[in-house]
């Protein structure tokens, strides 16, 4: 994730996704991640009063728009630019944290909400992941891709790329990546 070089809200946000990409929400407390930003414990309640999740669902949407700035850019080439960008930006991240990091926004996802409540940090994951989809979908219609088949490739490179990052993750190595990188370039020529 990029990071701020002063110590001010957006740091404090970037070194809080960058924590939940490693370790999860459930198992990062707002203590640590502060000190992982190099924040004051202090600053971070100060900007962001209602705790952890206030915090987490601030990290969600930060690295959603940085992802979506991304993905805006490169699409204006075409689909296949696009996901190549966006393969590329989840390779970098996987390979240069040494394994260690992997997509808040699917992190936020996969854990426990508490009983009956949907929390704030899971809702911008939603949005997030609808984003980045809305956005793979307008470009594969503007390429001439029926709009019910945009929308569904679009789901398919989410949901294949997210999970391909944790594949890597686990077995430490870019692979998987790479393999879906191919198929789905295939799958976007042929539907184009």
């Amino acid at each position: 994730m990029p990071k701020s070089s002063s110590p001010s809200r957006e740091r404090i946000v970037a070194g809080a996704a960058d924590m939940i990409s490693r370790r999860g929400l459930n198992a990062t407390s707002i203590r640590e991640m502060a000190k992982h930003a190099k924040a004051p414990l202090g600053s971070t309640y100060h900007y962001f009063p209602e705790g952890k999740q206030q915090l987490a669902t601030e990290a969600v949407r930060f690295t959603g728009e940085w992802v979506a700035r991304s993905l805006r850019r490169e699409l204006e080439a075409g689909p296949v630019a696009g996901l190549r960008a966006f393969l590329a930006l989840w390779r970098k991240i996987v390979v240069e944290s040494d394994f260690r990091a992997g997509c808040p926004v699917l992190a936020v996802s996969i854990e426990e909400p508490p009983a009956d409540e949907v929390p704030p940090a899971l809702a911008a994951a939603a949005e997030v992941f609808e984003e980045w989809e809305n956005l793979l979908a307008a470009s594969l219609r503007q390429h001439g891709v029926e709009a019910g088949r945009a929308a569904q490739l679009a789901t398919l490179v989410v949901a294949a790329v997210e999970g391909t990052v944790a594949m890597c993750r686990a077995k430490r190595s870019a692979q998987p990546l790479d393999d879906t990188a191919e198929q789905l370039e295939v799958l976007i020529a042929s539907a184009m």
